[in-house]
């Protein structure tokens, strides 16, 4: 199954369409979709790393505009913000994130914008806790950029390689990603 997946992610990366999927997936990914856009960036870059940083700007720009959903759902549609939160494990998600942010500010947003945290936690929640907007937006614009952009960089350059490594190991590298992503909810639960 995960080869099947894998292969229709490649595909699509390769198609006239995949700038569009990947827009689509980085708008809805910051307000409420459970699945990254790297997942389509990676192969996208990989079968055109000439448009890498195109790529990745479209993931910045889609990312931003989908995090402005996202804070406007934790300001306009509160109950649905905090259903959303518990559905990634956040039960008392708007309470958590509120003392982070009264505690942290900013630096809530520029971590969590870097990290392959869902940023739909920290949209949603900047919304709820009735964030300054201005500053939510440049913060999201800089971190989801970095991020992106970085990304873009490392696969442009090491994207074949990275690419025939992935592929001999596909099993391996998804149950790696898993256990990363499990152990820093672990952690971050532990923290908070």
């Amino acid at each position: 199954m995960l080869r099947k997946l894998y292969d229709w992610v490649l595909a699509l990366a390769a198609s006239p369409r995949a700038p569009w999927a990947l827009a689509a997936v980085s708008f809805a990914e910051s307000s409420f979709f459970p699945i990254p856009p790297d997942v389509m960036l990676a192969p996208m870059v990989a079968a055109r790393p000439q448009r890498a940083f195109m790529f990745a700007g479209i993931c910045t720009a889609a990312s931003v505009l989908g995090g402005l959903l996202g804070y406007a759902i934790g300001v306009f549609l509160e109950p649905l913000g905090q259903a959303i939160l518990a559905v990634f494990g956040h039960p008392e998600g708007a309470r958590e994130f509120q003392a982070w942010f009264a505690k942290y500010g900013l630096g809530v947003i520029l971590i969590k914008g870097l990290t392959p945290i869902p940023y739909k936690l920290v949209t949603i929640s900047a919304g709820l806790a009735r964030f300054d907007f201005f500053t939510f937006v440049w913060a999201s614009a800089l971190t989801r950029g970095v991020r992106f952009f970085v990304e873009a960089a490392i696969l442009k350059v090491y994207g074949p390689a990275i690419l025939a490594e992935v592929e001999k190991r596909l099993t391996f590298y998804v149950l790696l990603l898993v256990a990363v992503l499990v152990g820093v909810v672990v952690l971050l639960k532990v923290l908070g």
